[in-house]
């Protein structure tokens, strides 16, 4: 058997796992609650898990990886580390418990519905509704930008066989989230996360290896130098730009505090106890998969040069800017035997797989229960959770769509998705969780800032609109660097602009009526 016929075969049995999965859960889904939150009784191991998959995917495993692998070195595994314990240890244990009980007491079902009954306000409700929707949207594109290069390289695909590739992956999630809802996604993460934790150990050992152990690839690596990178810098502790390299671990970890396709995965936990046992089951996954992601990609440029010049396989003909996105998928195909190419496609398929279910079924519950359910009379459970299936579908279409245009990077896309939602999102949900004072003001304030600077740095700096080119030139003319200009720093400021911001502005603003707040706030006493 050769290994495309191996890969074919092993896809075969994954997808018969998936759908199976999805059939055998659809039996036990008997209201949207359950289709949306598993009934609130998920344990520790499928919170954990469905956590961990829904944070890492091919974003990261592709395009992240390969990206700052290249401009960072080996110090790219900061990232990693950052995202277990700024991005899961911290968050299970200080908003965890807090967000279970308060949106439980709260009968909060999605985030949009928490800003509602915290703050007594339907158009806070409805307008975090439209940013989940239309974020999220970016974020899935990139998922399956990220899957279509890995196939392509696997099976020699040209662009209309890409395609294929990633409405074959849009079905694939639609059904089993369709037919099972939570439930389904949360035991098919943690199928997808055994997946995870063996392939990326395994590749991460062979990339290694493949340049003669971990000594000589880092000696290798501190004797590369170009005009941007100093010799020495790309094996040593904090890599070539320490600065920048901050920004991006800002935007990775802090940002899945104000995610809703995250923290909604302490909506449905089941207690306390699973809470803390969760914390220690995700920060462990993700020190495995996103630590070994990043740390692999720091070797991509012992595998995509050609005399010390980037191959020119990796430069985009137009521009002559590197393509990050095919660097690592170029490492695999070195560093791996071809048998073992099978067990990557099914990994990076897995973490895909496993955050589009997270990103569709959020998308699709916060429209219909937050959107569509308040305008329409005799709204029952059978209706909403026939409209939450039929939007899984509309967002997988426009998903698909956006991700079929190969001139948007992977990371650009995540960037502008993460920093808009958590950067409108971090600052009211977090102190809403622990401030009695934080006022309707200060989120509406915080919706503006994060949407507004995401959206004024797309317009400026990516879409190259004829009409704001002047701008754009103004503030490169201002010798600012350009990588202070890009999407990862223009989301992690947004996120810290957040903070920042609802505290000031809920010190001179009215607060929610006492009454409101006390309700929201006596839930927590109670549990005590």
């Amino acid at each position: 058997m050769d290994s495309k016929t191996a890969t074919f075969v092993i896809l075969a049995i994954y997808v018969i796992i998936m759908v199976g999965i999805g059939i055998y859960m659809s039996r036990k889904t008997k209201s949207s609650e359950d289709f949306m939150l598993g009934g609130r009784s998920v344990g520790s191991w499928l919170t954990a898990f469905s956590y961990g998959t829904t944070y890492f995917s091919a974003v990261v495993f592709i395009g992240y990886a390969g990206q700052f692998g290249w401009m960072y070195g080996a110090s790219a595994a900061w990232i990693g580390l950052g995202n277990a314990i700024i991005g899961s240890l911290i968050p299970f244990f200080l908003i965890g418990k807090r967000t279970r009980i308060m949106t439980n007491h709260l009968g909060a079902k999605t985030m949009p519905e928490f800003f509602e009954n915290r703050f007594d306000s339907k158009s806070l409700k409805t307008m975090s509704a439209l940013i989940v929707f239309i974020f999220l949207i970016p974020y899935t594109a990139s998922v399956y930008n990220g899957l279509s290069r890995l196939f392509g390289m696997v099976f020699d695909l040209g662009d209309n066989g890409a395609t294929y590739i990633i409405i074959a992956m849009a079905v694939l999630s639609a059904i089993y989230v369709t037919l099972g809802g939570y439930k389904a996604t949360a035991l098919n993460d943690f199928f997808q996360g055994i997946i995870m934790l063996i392939g990326i150990g395994t590749v991460v050992a062979l990339t290694v290896q493949k340049k003669d152990g971990l000594s000589a690839a880092i000696d290798a690596l501190n004797n590369i130098s170009d005009s941007k990178t100093p010799v020495g810098s790309l094996g040593s502790l904090f890599g070539p730009d320490p600065i920048n390299l901050l920004g991006v671990v800002i935007l990775t970890s802090l940002g899945t505090w104000g995610l809703p396709q995250m923290v909604q995965k302490f909506y449905a936990i089941k207690d306390e106890q699973a809470i803390k046992k969760g914390a220690i089951i995700s920060t462990f996954f993700a020190i495995v998969v996103a630590g070994g992601s990043y740390f692999m990609g720091g070797f991509v440029r012992l595998y995509c040069t050609l005399g010390g010049d980037l191959d020119k396989t990796h430069i985009d003909e137009v521009n002559g800017k590197p393509v990050y996105d095919t660097m690592v998928p170029a490492l695999l195909h070195q560093a791996l035997p071809n048998i073992l190419i099978g067990l990557v496609v099914v990994l990076v398929l897995s973490a895909s797989l496993s955050t589009l279910s997270s990103l569709v079924l959020t998308s699709s519950s916060t429209l219909t229960n937050d959107l569509i359910k308040p305008r329409i009379k005799n709204f029952d459970d059978k209706h909403q959770v026939l409209f939450m299936r039929i939007f899984i579908a509309v967002f997988l279409i426009i998903s698909v769509i956006i991700a079929c245009n190969k001139n948007a990077s992977i990371s650009t896309l995540m960037s502008y998705s993460w920093g808009a939602l958590s950067g409108a999102f971090l600052g009211p949900f977090l102190y809403g969780l622990f401030m009695k004072k934080v006022s309707k003001a200060a989120c509406w304030t915080s919706f503006i800032t994060g949407v507004g600077i995401s959206v004024i740095h797309m317009l400026l700096f990516s879409l190259n609109i004829e009409a704001f080119s002047g701008i754009k030139k103004a503030v490169i003319d201002l010798n600012c660097p350009l990588s202070l200009l890009s999407p990862i720093n223009a989301g992690a400021f947004a996120m810290l602009i957040s903070l920042i911001i609802v505290p000031i502005v809920s010190s001179f603003t009215k607060a929610p009526d006492q009454k409101i707040v006390d309700n929201a706030f006596n839930s927590l006493t109670s549990s005590k």
